[in-house]
């Protein structure tokens, strides 16, 4: 009876206590993971148990009611409610309670690219692939909404029906009517507002002209799932430009959006609490793919402390592939988003399509940059220095002197100088009749602006400078060419690896394109980023890994289609060991902002190949049960991984005694980060080949200073051994520490080239003697 009362005292004075916090300290959002959800569960009991947990940090459930965010309860279980530090970390203690953590703010990562990557609509060898896959698969697509008028989202030419399993709707919401917005094409709908709300308060319509509703308000929306899935649509083009048939790299898929994020101060604005309640809905109502371009850039949290790392874990497990920007934190390494193993990230390169624009001066001479003038400019060459204190092409330097008739030459090396920066400051301070924009080799990339601006090379860009003052030029209107070289070529904001908190994984997966990405777009937002710009367009250019990421989602669609038995394992694994590290003259791809090849960091695999991918030979494959070990090296226990399981394995999962590392995990590429000592590497692979008999041999690059060895070295598969393993043997034979090798692994039939990259950091001691793994000295 003693110990009953002072466990009711002791709850009684916490109860106090807690209450006493809440009203002095900072409460925020928290986001609380409590695993899958078991079968036919009761979604309405499974709120219920929310609610109750919810309580034992309030004084009631009235309380625990009020700071309810979100009941998750469709796919997995979990809540985000209102709390303060001391209620989240009581919670997080609480037997059952996977993970707690404080919601933090996603943010965005903002036709001819398809046929760049050998996807065109030719009819010469039949019905191009784009248009015989897809129709059986929904791409969910979170993002800010969409535009339905848009062409991209009519129906698709004699097709079928809503596949029976959807279970979506579309929702009503303002200037949003379900009867007229959506179709056999878009068939899903939703908005999820309430944590943004929450967060800064009910939109204020006239400061803030969101859409309460699944319409997109900022296009960033509307670009994404028209890259992904948009039908065909003729006429498209920006101001004359591109002009040409635009559609979806899945144009006969469906689209179902969720909008979770939302407009503040025109830029897109996720709440994590907001993204879960759409991935929770997604899975349950039945998409295939998900394409999410957004993130957050490091520090990264631990996994399933992500709202984005829960949602597509449990994605995975239901056979769903999930699709994630990398982010534009490039060109510094280490800086790449969306790391989880079990989805795809995406890192993104450019076209080789490009906007020639002459500069063209009296004596007939000529200089060539890239950029979208429309119209013939005349005028008198002017050095910033004239307008702007110490060529600072910015605001703050404007010299209060106009510019007016003037084409302003501006350095982006003068003050580290954006070129919206030099635009706004020339269009709007200085009234320049035009810009040209001087940046590095390789960096000059046409871009739709207030102001005619010429991007132009740095080379170039110094011959400009250097003639007189005042020299009389021309500007002629741009061309759009095709066959561009170097092509593709890493876009410089591109986020690269390696991973910060899980480097034995590669990460990014791949590059695809997301440089001037033309595609549909909201017309009530203007095309560039300048407020004053006041231009309505219904089809526009956007750049980012927000536009490489639905690239990759539309091919997972149609992979998805043509072998849908493949997890989403085997569909990355195909994507990633088909990949091309060869730009279109069969040089190494560039990265941009220099003149240097790149490497996995900066484009994982290398980059899309669509084609290559439908037939990729062999598959790296994996399932949950793969994913236990590196759960189990993260720290999980094996009753949280357990309960993490939505299909329940049959036998119980168990962590290892001795913990293996990452890197022996069964992903396509193959990172070690630390190579101390002689380590050895297992790998399985299955044949998803046309001949179930086949031959492959292996070829090795190695990195430099590391011997590998491959056993066996031939490969042989029957209709009884469909899958195969071999070792990879890795052996440092130089002394370094810190320093990042790369090589790769191919196994070819003499028709499929599987190629996995090599990434390995070689941290030897400097006696000059190297150890074997599990030796009883200890290396250095």
């Amino acid at each position: 009876m003693g110990k009953a009362a002072c466990r009711c005292f002791w709850g009684l004075s916490l109860s106090l206590s807690l209450c006493f916090i809440h009203s002095i300290s900072t409460s925020h959002v928290y986001i609380v993971y409590l695993g899958h959800i078991i079968r036919n569960q009761d979604h309405y009991l499974t709120s219920k148990n929310h609610v109750r947990l919810l309580s034992n940090v309030f004084q009631s459930n009235e309380e625990a009611n009020e700071a309810m965010v979100y009941s998750y309860k469709h796919v997995f279980s979990g809540f985000a409610a209102i709390l303060n530090e001391s209620q989240a970390s009581i919670l997080a203690n609480t037997r059952g309670v996977i993970s707690v953590f404080e919601s933090k703010l996603l943010h965005l990562h903002t036709t001819r690219s398809w046929d760049f990557m050998g996807l065109n609509l030719h009819y010469s060898q039949g019905t191009p692939l784009q248009l015989t896959h897809g129709e059986d698969v929904i791409i969910g697509v979170l993002d800010t909404g969409i535009w339905p008028e848009s062409a991209s989202f009519r129906e698709e030419p004699e097709m079928g029906p809503i596949p029976k399993y959807w279970k979506g709707e579309c929702v009503a919401g303002e200037n949003f009517n379900p009867k007229k917005a959506c179709n056999k094409k878009l068939i899903g709908a939703k908005y999820y507002l309430t944590g943004f709300q929450r967060r800064f308060g009910k939109i204020n319509k006239t400061t803030n002209p969101e859409y309460i509703s699944p319409r997109d308000y900022l296009g960033h929306g509307t670009h994404t799932a028209s890259t992904a899935a948009g039908s065909r649509s003729r006429g498209a083009g920006l101001f004359g430009f591109a002009n040409g048939t635009a559609r979806g790299g899945a144009p006969r898929a469906r689209v179902a959006v969720y909008k979770v994020c939302w407009n503040r101060d025109f830029a897109g604005t996720c709440t994590e609490e907001d993204v879960l309640a759409g991935f929770d809905e997604a899975l349950r109502d039945g998409v295939g793919v998900v394409s999410a371009s957004f993130g957050k850039a490091p520090p990264l949290r631990e996994f399933f402390g992500s709202s984005a790392d829960i949602g597509s874990f449990h994605a995975m497990q239901m056979g769903v592939s999930v699709v994630f920007s990398a982010g534009n934190g490039g060109p510094q390494p280490g800086l790449v988003g969306n790391v989880n193993p079990w989805s795809i990230c995406v890192a993104a390169s450019d076209i080789d399509r490009s906007f020639p624009t002459r500069i063209l001066l009296d004596d007939g001479s000529f200089f060539v940059g890239q950029g979208l003038i429309t119209n013939h400019i005349s005028g008198t060459l002017a050095r910033a220095r004239t307008y702007f204190f110490g060529g600072i092409c910015n605001s703050e330097n404007w010299t209060n002197k106009s510019a007016a008739g003037k084409i302003l030459i501006c350095f982006s090396t003068d003050g580290d100088v954006s070129s919206e920066d030099a635009e706004f400051a020339a269009a709007r301070r200085a009234n320049a009749s035009a810009l040209i924009f001087v940046q590095p080799l390789t960096m000059p990339v046409a871009a739709v602006s207030i102001i005619p601006v010429v991007r132009i090379d740095i080379v170039q860009g110094s011959k400009l400078y250097l003639l007189p003052n005042f020299t009389k030029a021309q500007i002629l209107p741009s061309e759009t060419a095709f066959k561009r070289s170097p092509a593709p070529v890493v876009a410089d904001f591109s986020s690269r690896g390696p991973s910060s908190i899980s480097p034995d994984f590669l990460k990014p997966d791949i590059s695809a394109p997301g440089v001037n990405i033309l595609a549909a777009w909201s017309p009530n937002i203007p095309p560039s980023v300048f407020s004053s710009d006041h231009r309505s367009v219904d089809w526009n250019f956007e750049t980012g890994t927000s536009m490489s990421c639905p690239h990759v989602s539309g091919v997972v669609a149609l992979l998805k289609s043509a072998h849908p038995r493949w997890s989403p394992a085997s569909i990355r694994s195909a994507l990633m060991t088909t990949a091309y590290n060869k730009d279109i003259n069969g040089d190494g791809i560039l990265v941009q902002g220099s003149t240097k090849s790149s490497d996995p960091f900066d484009i994982g695999a290398g980059h899309i190949n669509p084609i290559g991918a439908f037939d990729p030979g062999l598959v790296y494959d994996m399932t949950t049960r793969d994913y236990i070990l590196f759960l189990c090296n993260r720290g999980y226990s094996e009753d949280q991984i357990q309960t993490m399981v939505i299909c329940p394995l049959a036998t119980p999962p168990r962590c290892p005694d001795r913990l293996e590392p990452d890197s022996s995990i069964n992903y396509p590429s193959i990172t070690v980060s630390n190579l101390e000592c002689t380590k050895t590497i297992k790998r399985t692979v299955r044949n998803v080949g046309p001949a179930k008999t086949a031959v492959y041999f292996v070829s090795v690059v190695s990195p430099n200073g590391v011997e590998v060895a491959v056993w066996p070295t031939i490969l042989i598969f029957s209709p009884l051994k469909e899958e195969l393993t071999y070792y990879v043997t890795l052996k440092p034979v130089k002394v370094a520490r810190g320093r990042y090798e790369f090589g790769s692994i191919t196994w070819s039939d003499g028709v499929h080239h599987v190629r996995s990259p090599m990434v390995v950091q070689v941290n030897t001691r400097g006696d000059g003697n190297y150890y074997e793994e599990g030796s009883t000295t200890t290396p250095y």
